[in-house]
Order: structure tokens, then C-alpha cells, then sequence
């Protein structure tokens, strides 16, 4: 049963921090309680095509979902700009499957939030592959469990 869109997210960064738990737990309510309830949302994932609406979006985050494996999720070098109704986040998501030995992928991600009558919700989410001669070192460790503050 879908998550009631009634949940008030009071900031960008609850909205963030909301994102990333449902992202790592897989959980596609959560996920979408997040979203604006909008045609005009975009979300690119890494090496995907622009997916337009909150249809698309789900569909999206359903098929991702789908597949069982969950991911542990960390973001790094936030860079914040916030006004009063809109809030830009780009972020380097450090993303690892489970496991105390997992390679850790970086990926560039930008998250756009508007401030609705519902509360702060994410209307774009654009992540791209780093660079290679950004990504993580193998020996490196794997990032602890999502933190985003």
C-alpha cells in the first residue's frame, strides 16, 4: 500500500536524507513519497536515458527495486544552494552492495528540491558514472551505512 503523500518533509535535507534511507532499504513507497507528485519531474540514472513525470520515475525506481539487491549508500562533498522555494544538492554518492569488502562505486549526483504545499520534495535527480581517476581506490573500505549529516 502507497505511503500517504501527506508527509511533510520540513527541509531539503530531510527530503535528501529521506531519499537515500528508501534508496539503500528499497523501499519504493518511501522512495515515492519523496518525489513531487508532478509531470515535470526528471530523474537520469547513471548511464540511463531522462525519465519525465512521476510515472516514469516510478517505474524506474520499481525495476531497480525489483531486483532484491539492496545497496549501502554514503554522499560526500555536498555542495548546497538553497532559497526559499528551490534547493540544489550535488553530492558524490559512494555506493557499495553489502559486504565489509564491497568495491565502491562514486557517482556525481545532483538533486533538485522544490518547497510544495506538501513540503520540500525532490523534482530532479541526475546521477552520472565519475570519472575513473575519481573513483575510489580497491583497497580503500567499503563507506559505513548512509550518512548524510
Amino acid at each position: 500500500m502507497p505511503r500517504p503523500r501527506s508527509r511533510l518533509f520540513p527541509t531539503p535535507d530531510d527530503a535528501e536524507t529521506a531519499f537515500y534511507d528508501a534508496f539503500e532499504r528499497g523501499d519504493l513507497a518511501a522512495m515515492m513519497a519523496v518525489w513531487a507528485a508532478s509531470d515535470d519531474v526528471v530523474c537520469i540514472h547513471p548511464q540511463g536515458p531522462r525519465l519525465i513525470g512521476f510515472e516514469a520515475v516510478r517505474e524506474s525506481w520499481a525495476q531497480i527495486f525489483a531486483g532484491g539487491s539492496q545497496l549501502r549508500v554514503r554522499t560526500t562533498e555536498a555542495r548546497v544552494f538553497d532559497s526559499q522555494t528551490l534547493a540544489v544538492h550535488t553530492v558524490i554518492e559512494l555506493v557499495a552492495p553489502p559486504g565489509e569488502h564491497a568495491n565502491v562505486t562514486s557517482i556525481l549526483a545532483t538533486n533538485v528540491f522544490e518547497l510544495t504545499d506538501g513540503g520540500w520534495r525532490m523534482v530532479i535527480h541526475h546521477a552520472a558514472p565519475a570519472p575513473a581517476e575519481a573513483q575510489p581506490r580497491r583497497e580503500e573500505a567499503a563507506p559505513p551505512s548512509h550518512t548524510l549529516h
